[in-house]
């Protein structure tokens, strides 16, 4: 056997498909729970965002529900580089 023959992980067509079944599962999370959420939950944010320049506390609120209303955008990362929904 050669120097590096049978290391590594092949480069075939095995490892697209697992990739495409998890971008399927982001897919459905985006369309069920993501866009439903973050349009809902948008209008909270952009309501406290004012105060939040005043009032510490809700700025520590108006960050958390960011990461709600960047919801979408988690779910596209997922689906163009193809990553488990749990890791």
């Amino acid at each position: 056997m050669g120097a590096g023959e049978g290391v590594g992980e092949g480069s075939g067509k095995g490892r697209l498909c697992p990739g495409l079944i998890w971008s399927f599962c982001w897919l459905v999370v985006l369309i069920v729970i993501g866009w439903p959420l973050a349009f809902f939950i948008a209008w909270l944010y952009i309501l406290l965002l004012p105060f939040s320049a005043c009032i510490d506390p809700v700025k520590n609120v108006c960050e958390s529900i960011l990461k709600v209303v960047q919801l979408p955008y988690t779910c596209a990362e997922g689906i163009s580089d193809m990553k488990p929904l749990c890791k």
